[in-house]
């Protein structure tokens, strides 16, 4: 299918196209400004670190243009095997990309982890924008002392303040990255807004819920594998059997909750999106299960979807 739009677009050289990595340390709204631009939840997002593992591909489509998103996991210090994947993966795509929006928070102060990146951004050869998030929550004087920081530690392209929970100048910056894309094909069809599978996506959003209603201890701990996913032919319903995946006995109990409270209660938030994305009514179970120490397994990670080839 992608060949046949290759060739289409060979006939009409104004169309623009190009690749954009979302690259920062976790939990800076990169996720965030990744949905409000593709106007619906393609990467899940909870006040969890590192919530984001893979990188999430959101497609940009207008008539004129297609902008390939590239979410990245945010950039920190690895503490298992699980933590070198995500962090090669963020660095990756700056090998891939045409621009990198270089996301850092207006309300917290340059720490050792934004100049870890900048290092490595000096050292690719690729246009940097650096995007200010999160500007409802400062004062305008703090905003402009950040960029003056920022703007001290290397050369970027283009300043962009935004709020992505907000969306105030959001539409600023997609106005730059349009401008900047240079003629090519559409890679992807109209109507495809990421090359995930949906599988993966329905994985995703069941992460997600248990990430928001869990402690803390649970968390980066936790995978989902979707076992089966097809359509009931008594119901008309798409029944989906997903395997959240823990490393102790502790955190079993505490997704289980008392009586399976807890389970219901992902169970009952994740099926609603999942709903919305798939256009259809769902019947979702969910189970739990004990994989001790997965994070430091290489052959676990990559049977829970973590795989080298995808960098």
């Amino acid at each position: 299918m992608c060949q046949d739009y290759l060739k289409t677009e060979r006939k009409n050289m104004t169309f623009k196209s190009g690749f954009v990595s979302i690259i920062g340390r976790p939990n800076v709204g990169k996720s965030t400004l990744l949905n409000h631009v593709m106007g619906q939840k393609i990467a899940i997002m909870s006040d969890k670190a590192q919530t984001t593992r893979n990188k999430i591909q959101g497609i940009y489509t207008t008539e004129n243009e297609q902008i390939v998103f590239i979410d990245t996991p945010g950039i920190h210090k690895p503490h298992n095997a699980l933590g070198d994947y995500m962090v090669e993966s963020a660095y990756s795509t700056l090998r891939e990309v045409d621009t990198v929006l270089f996301m850092v928070p207006a309300d917290e102060p340059r720490g050792k982890g934004d100049n870890m990146i900048i290092e490595r951004l000096k050292q690719a050869n690729v246009p940097v924008i650096l995007v200010v998030n999160k500007i409802d929550k400062v004062h305008p004087d703090q905003l402009l002392a950040q960029i003056d920081d920022f703007r001290t530690q290397m050369d970027f392209k283009e300043v962009v303040p935004i709020s992505a929970l907000e969306g105030n100048n959001t539409e600023k910056l997609l106005e730059i990255l349009k401008s900047n894309l240079e003629e090519g094909f559409k890679y992807f069809p109209d109507d495809m807004i990421t090359d995930h599978p949906e599988r993966f996506l329905v994985g995703e959003m069941i992460r997600e819920k248990v990430l928001i209603l869990t402690r803390e201890e649970v968390p980066h701990s936790i995978a989902v594998t979707v076992d089966s996913m097809k359509r009931d032919e008594d119901t008309g319903k798409i029944h989906i059997m997903a395997m959240i995946y823990v490393e102790r006995k502790s955190q079993k109990g505490i997704i289980l909750g008392k009586g399976g409270d807890m389970i219901r209660k992902v169970g009952k938030m994740a099926r609603r999106d999942i709903e919305v994305m798939l256009g259809d009514k769902v019947y979702l179970e969910t189970w739990v299960k004990i994989k001790s120490n997965w994070r430091d397994k290489k052959i676990d990670i990559q049977a829970m979807g973590y795989r080298k080839d995808d960098f």
